[in-house]
């Protein structure tokens, strides 16, 4: 609205409908912290590029301690990791200790163990969080939408009914009701408990080097 404020001058109305129209209806929640992720460590033009340490982080996990390395617990062929930028509150991957790429290359007691800690950590997390459902995928390949290609790891995902809503569509932000380090305690506790009922060890060896199938 503007007014004519000579004296005794007539105010105008500008009809609203000539103002320019707002970009859109939605409010900005400014996320900053994301870049890190996004960028990766950027150059100095800006412009994104890999990240500097091009090891693999399946394979450097389990050679740290378990608050570290985010390891909720270790089997004897393979391991529960947290997912450092999780989908959803308490996402871990179930992954072999060889670093290998595809289902197919696992042994037969290796792909054993895989679905039987994948079973294993759908309990725990039924135990801890009591989630409604679960998403389990594995992506085969960067063209499958694989992070980590060449290292296999399976994606065990809780979810809960009503626990949707606008934060990742509008401000491309996941609200974590829980820290990484505490799902983490919780998960581990769970997994010592329940570990032997599905006929798999409570810990296996936390810094032992798995040799690579280089194959």
């Amino acid at each position: 609205m503007s007014q004519n404020h000579d004296c005794g001058g007539d105010v105008r109305v500008d009809d609203p409908e000539q103002f320019p129209p707002r970009e859109d209806g939605y409010q900005r929640l400014w996320t900053p912290q994301r870049m890190s992720y996004v960028l990766r460590g950027s150059a100095d033009d800006g412009a994104a590029k890999k990240p500097k340490n091009t090891e693999c982080p399946f394979c450097a996990g389990p050679r740290k301690s378990d608050e570290d390395g985010l390891i909720a617990w270790r089997g004897t062929h393979v391991f529960a990791i947290m997912n450092l930028y999780p989908y959803n509150c308490g996402h871990l991957m179930i992954c072999p200790y060889r670093h290998v790429s595809f289902l197919t290359d696992l042994t037969d007691d290796e792909l054993f163990e895989f679905e039987k800690a994948s079973a294993l950590a759908m309990d725990v997390m039924k135990t801890v969080s009591h989630p409604d459902g679960w998403n389990l995928g594995i992506n085969q390949g960067e063209v499958a939408g694989a992070g980590v290609a060449t290292h296999l790891h399976q994606h065990i995902v809780p979810r809960w009914n009503g626990d949707s809503n606008f934060m990742p569509i509008v401000a491309q932000t996941r609200t974590m009701p829980i820290l990484l380090h505490e799902q983490r305690e919780a998960y581990a506790a769970a997994f010592e408990k329940l570990a032997p009922s599905h006929g798999l060890p409570l810990e296996g060896a936390p810094t032992q080097d798995h040799e690579e199938d280089e194959d």
